[in-house]
């Protein structure tokens, strides 16, 4: 009977420390996951941000130059 016993309690350790581990594992490859979400998102906002600067640069050249075409067509009139 206690070698029942000492095999029991063998294996109920052995199915102990195996929980612990894959608990440390399903921890380690959740954290890995939320790390490369949180890069994926701070690269797509990034992105996001680059563009909508490009944009508005591009927006606000083209109206600075809508008023320069209006400066100069006013001092072409003045000049004839």
């Amino acid at each position: 009977m206690k070698k029942v016993a000492i095999v029991a309690v063998a294996a109920l350790a052995l199915g102990a420390a195996a929980c612990t581990k894959n608990a440390d594992n399903s921890a380690a490859n959740e954290t890995a996951v939320e790390n490369t979400a949180s890069t994926d998102v701070n690269v797509a906002t990034n992105d996001v941000t680059a563009n909508a600067d490009a944009a508005l640069n591009a927006a606000g050249n083209a109206v600075e130059n809508a008023g320069n075409a209006v400066d100069n067509a006013q001092a072409a009139v003045e000049n004839k």
